[in-house]
């Protein structure tokens, strides 16, 4: 009999399918019905909010993140399948999850992420299980022509990451080109009325930290957050 394994001390299940698991992880049958009970942990935390790693490749090479050669990434026959993630999906859903993310690395990199999206989407029409929010962590450098479909087959939420305004200053830090592909995927997003669209930006002293309140004004003017 086939089984999975939940970790009740975190909610990040890597995409990778020999990842370490918690020592309390609690066992849960493959096929399991669905059923009101929600996960909980020892603190009594409750967990409706999973987090699956797709990949661990990105096709950019920001100065915080990744070193721009040398890494040594994952063989992609030992990442989760497709058919594996809407499995271990469809698991959580039965145990009251009501929001999934996707993240990579960068998740649109994965050739089969249309249908991972397709997958899980399903489960949003389906009345036995309450998914509400299927999102994804994206630098929006693919996003804008994908948009359409993704949103088609379930998407409902994105965050963008993006640290400057500056397009020098964007190939700086993340070593390749693209800002205005991103600026565009924000865009479309807004124009798209799908649901929150949410910018990340992590700061860095003398970098470009003097761009905060340029931000501000920027999420204000286009309603994101």
């Amino acid at each position: 009999m086939n089984f999975l394994r939940y970790m009740s001390s975190g909610r990040v299940l890597n995409g990778v399918k020999h990842a370490k698991l918690s020592e309390q992880s609690v066992l849960v049958k493959e096929g399991v019905r669905p059923r009101q009970k929600i996960l909980e942990d020892s603190f009594g935390r409750k967990h409706t909010y999973l987090r699956i790693s797709l990949t661990e490749r990105c096709n950019l090479r920001c100065m915080y993140c990744m070193p721009e050669e040398g890494i040594e990434l994952s063989p992609s026959n030992e990442l989760l399948t497709a058919s594996e993630i809407e499995r271990i999906s469809k698991v959580f859903l039965s145990y009251g999850v009501d929001k999934i993310r996707l993240t990579g690395g960068e998740p649109l990199v994965r050739k089969d992420f249309d249908d991972i999206v397709q997958r899980i989407g399903a489960y949003r029409r389906d009345p036995r299980y309450n998914l509400k929010t299927i999102a994804i962590t994206t630098n929006g450098i693919t996003l804008k022509k994908k948009l359409k479909t993704l949103v088609d087959n379930g998407l409902s939420a994105v965050n963008i990451s993006l640290d400057t305004l500056v397009p020098q200053k964007f190939e700086l830090i993340t070593r390749r080109r693209g800002h205005e592909r991103v600026i565009e995927a924000i865009d479309a997003c807004l124009d798209a009325n799908f649901g929150p669209v949410k910018v990340n930006c992590v700061l860095m002293r003398g970098v470009n930290d003097d761009e905060l309140l340029d931000f501000c004004r920027m999420t204000e003017h286009k309603v994101c957050s």
